[in-house]
């Protein structure tokens, strides 16, 4: 079969299709026949070694995989022979054949097309956690940095969903705006822009927000500390601006009577079992009935790997891009 690898970091061009023996399943696993792979952020930052953290050679990119069950490995529970299911956090997943935990799947309907079922594996799912770790309350205004991408389109609409009274949605570039305001956002400010936390205060009549969740961290991070309105609360869970630089931050900065808290995926899952199991239900009704809409802003074949890498590094997709074998 094929997967996309890499032996040394650089640029999209260290990605190379390779072929591999089909991998087989352990115990509470499955083997999966790929229909279509979700390219996350995180990827590019592990190919390129600009993470916070070591990205270990030779690599092979993971992602979000949906597609159709072909083996079970032993003591594998909950699964059939056939079903379609989406898995998240999926290691060596630009591929024809993936090995998945049972346990990161979701099963996926067969009306939900493939490259939109993507999104209900790690974007969906962290656009979720990150309001529930802000504790969004009704009426409260957020401010979604990112908000045009794979997971800030989503969270954006989630909030309104989930009764935030105004979402505020920032972008890299001005020509993002309709998009953004097309999925959810009251308002839109382009954070590329020296003065955008002004702008955000002249929005909001100088009181700031209630929540900011950033994914970007980078030179926007300390100004969306200082947006914050008292009892406010910043949620951290990317760092997509940052450069390999990680934000320190002062604990007097908080002495304006604001919060910060970081989260995960991996640390949500595993945080409250059952009420993740029940937020996964939701996101796929709601993906199902076109409540919460998925963008796909490019499909790609497997070999075409690079070239997602490219145009996610290029800031210029609107929502996901997707890989199809």
């Amino acid at each position: 079969m094929r997967l996309i690898s890499y032996a040394e970091h650089g640029s999209p061009d260290v990605l190379r299709l390779e072929d591999v023996p089909v991998p087989a399943p352990g115990p509470g696993q499955l083997l999966l026949r790929t229909e279509a792979v979700g390219v996350n952020f995180i990827e590019t930052q592990l190919r390129g070694n600009t993470t916070p953290f070591p990205s270990p050679l030779p690599g092979r990119p993971g992602g979000d995989v949906v597609g159709r069950v072909e083996a079970l490995g032993p003591d594998t529970e909950g699964v059939r022979h056939g079903d379609r299911v989406v898995a998240f956090g999926v290691p060596a997943a630009y591929a024809d054949q993936v090995v998945v935990d049972a346990a990161r799947t979701l099963a996926v309907p067969d009306s939900v097309d493939a490259a939109t079922a993507t999104a209900l594996g790690s974007t969906a799912q962290t656009a979720w956690s990150v309001l529930d770790a802000a504790r969004l309350g009704k009426d409260e205004t957020v401010l979604v940095h990112a908000a045009a991408g794979a997971i800030g389109h989503l969270v954006t609409q989630l909030a309104k969903l989930r009764s935030a009274g105004r979402v505020i949605g920032t972008v890299s570039s001005p020509v993002k705006a309709d998009f953004v305001r097309a999925h959810g956002a009251d308002e839109v400010v382009d954070y590329s822009r020296p003065d955008w936390a002004d702008h955000v205060r002249e929005l909001t009549g100088g009181q700031g927000v209630d929540i900011v969740l950033d994914s970007v961290e980078g030179s926007v991070f300390h100004d969306g500390l200082r947006l914050l309105k008292p009892y406010g609360r910043l949620v951290y869970y990317g760092f997509a601006g940052a450069g390999g630089e990680v934000a320190k931050v002062s604990m007097t900065e908080l002495l304006g009577l604001t919060y910060v808290v970081g989260t995960s995926l991996d640390v949500w899952t595993r945080a409250a079992p059952e009420r993740v199991a029940e937020a996964r239900r939701e996101l796929v009704r709601l993906v199902t009935a076109g409540d919460l809409r998925v963008a796909v802003h490019a499909r790609l074949p497997l070999a075409d790997a690079a070239e997602a890498h490219r145009i996610i590094e290029g800031r210029s997709h609107l929502g996901r891009v997707v890989l199809v074998p």
